[in-house]
């Protein structure tokens, strides 16, 4: 046998083993050279609801733990499928994500030829905050309490604003409805700045909106909040009663904000994405801006934020089935 033959039957066992290995040396490589480039946070609705205000209060900390500048992209249209179906289909590589809100789970209720599936087209970060809805009067409008706004509903021809048809403030307006035998005209807006500009002008005479977008206009007076749609009261609106409480028995809405990437991305960058915007929700500087503008500030798992995707889809589901809603 020759020295060369021999140098290679010594070094062959060693090349096996470091091929072999190969592989899980590049995940770890991964999470440690990403992001080497600004990322983009798409928000599916206009700028100034609810869903656009946690995105830039957490875009702007997210850039700082990464290095990198987080680059909030709002791309509304069509209940938010425009933006979905974008990032659904976007390079796997964590360079793209979306905030998803709780509207995300009535999609596949709403549009029959998704391109997307909310269970498995997206890889589930972190949960960001909650909120409860509200639901809110023009300054004009006499009613001031649930049980006021009821009555005049069933003698005056009334109206009220959401951030869009197919999203959880239209049901939620569609249950009130159903639970109290008024009846009132849905207007859709592209989102929940829109719909709060016209509320606050009083070209709409009512709305549920998220509390986060309502709050600030009640403070100019313009704006009176007769309940919040929460089983239990808010923590920024602790004089505010509940549906449940104002006669609505078991009404129990709240809206969710959670940061998703496209299905396939590497876990390695799930999982740095989850530990950043763990402590970003839970450091002072977010958590108080997130408290002051109405909302309840909560990390979690990938897994639970899967699980209220599932949980919405089914409930959500069920009730456009047993209202018999056109959603399209």
């Amino acid at each position: 046998m020759t020295s060369l033959q021999n140098l290679i039957r010594l070094i062959a066992p060693a090349a096996a083993l470091l091929a072999a290995a190969l592989p899980f040396a590049v995940a770890p490589a991964q999470a440690q050279t990403w992001p080497i480039r600004p990322v983009r946070l798409v928000v599916p609705y206009v700028p100034g609801g609810a869903t656009d205000l946690v995105s830039r209060i957490v875009a702007e900390q997210l850039t700082a733990k990464l290095g990198q500048q987080v680059v909030v992209d709002n791309r509304p249209g069509a209940t938010g499928t425009i933006a979905f179906t974008g990032v659904a289909e976007a390079i796997a590589d964590g360079y793209t994500l979306i905030t998803a809100a709780d509207s995300l789970t009535l999609l596949n209720a709403a549009y029959k030829n998704l391109k997307f599936d909310p269970r498995s087209s997206f890889a589930p970060i972190s949960l960001m905050s909650t909120q409860p809805l509200v639901l809110a009067v023009h300054a004009a409008v006499p009613a001031k309490s649930v049980k006021e706004f009821i009555a005049l509903a069933k003698t005056k021809s009334l109206s009220f604003g959401t951030s869009g048809t197919g999203t959880s403030q239209h049901l939620s307006g569609e249950l009130i409805k159903s639970m109290t035998g008024i009846d009132m005209m849905h207007i859709p807006y592209k989102g929940g700045g829109q719909a709060i500009v016209d509320l606050s002008g009083g070209q709409v005479p009512a709305a549920v909106l998220g509390s986060s977008t309502v709050i600030p206009q009640t403070k100019t007076g313009r704006v009176r909040i007769l309940a919040v749609t929460s089983k239990k009261r808010s923590a920024a609106l602790p004089d505010i009663p509940t549906l449940d409480e104002s006669g609505l028995k078991g009404f129990d809405v709240y809206q969710w904000t959670a940061m998703l990437a496209p299905a396939k991305t590497p876990k390695t960058i799930i999982a740095r994405l989850n530990s950043e915007l763990t402590q970003i929700i839970k450091e002072p500087t977010a958590r108080d801006r997130l408290q002051a503008a109405g909302f309840d500030p909560q990390p979690s798992t990938p897994d639970y934020v899967a699980q209220l995707i599932r949980d919405g889809m089914a409930r959500w589901g069920k009730l456009i089935q047993e209202l018999k809603l056109d959603l399209k």
